[in-house]
């Protein structure tokens, strides 16, 4: 096989499939739906009919709106994973810069996906499946700001230790967002969250 044969055949495997392009464009459908309607009106027919194929065709990627939903959480909390990850890994950075990133990080998620993680807050409790995902997607946050909150000073052992702070500001910071998103607000109120927010973080910092 040449070198240009195998580049070939490299680029046919790195390309998305067909199935996986129609998978993404049903959560890109379900995600618009999310923005314009409620929960309940939302039905499989109107997400296929948003991704342009049949429900018969949807189903052979999903078997109920349930599991689409809980594929757009997923595929949305990967993402915020990945920036917890990056926070965790950008330890020659200062604690409060590290802070500051991680909070504007949760801010761009929350204007970009608002309508997705609400859903996630609010099918947490009916869906096990999504509020595990959404707990541990904090809890992700909280291990990497515990680690931070150590870097910066605060102590390991005791009450106000370092995970109870991070703790107790993570869920704060995911409240304080999801209110800002579900008011009218828009993004001058996520912005508004964020700066309040990084405030508060801040001043726990020695």
């Amino acid at each position: 096989m040449t070198s240009a044969d195998a580049a070939s055949r490299r680029r046919r495997r790195e390309a998305p499939r067909k199935g996986d392009l129609r998978e993404q464009a049903i959560l890109d459908a379900a995600e618009e739906q999310l923005g314009t309607q409620t929960l309940d009106r939302m039905t499989v027919e109107s997400i296929a009919r948003g991704a342009g194929i049949t429900r018969n065709a949807l189903y052979f990627y999903f078997a109920s709106k349930q599991d689409v939903l809980t594929a757009l959480v997923r595929r949305t909390v990967e993402q915020v994973a990945n920036d917890a990850a990056s926070t965790a890994a950008d330890t020659g950075t200062e604690p409060a810069e590290r802070i500051v990133r991680a909070v504007h990080n949760t801010e761009r998620h929350w204007i970009q996906h608002g309508v997705v993680m609400r859903a996630a807050v609010e099918l947490g409790a009916v869906i096990p499946e999504i509020g595990a995902m959404w707990t541990e997607t904090v809890e992700r946050y909280i291990t990497v700001t515990t680690e931070v909150m150590l870097s910066g000073g605060l102590s390991a052992e005791g009450p106000g230790s370092a995970e109870d702070v991070a703790r107790a500001l993570c869920w704060m910071t995911e409240r304080n967002f999801y209110y800002a998103s579900a008011g009218e607000g828009g993004e001058d109120a996520l912005r508004h969250t964020s700066d309040v927010c990084i405030g508060i973080w801040l001043r726990m910092l020695p």
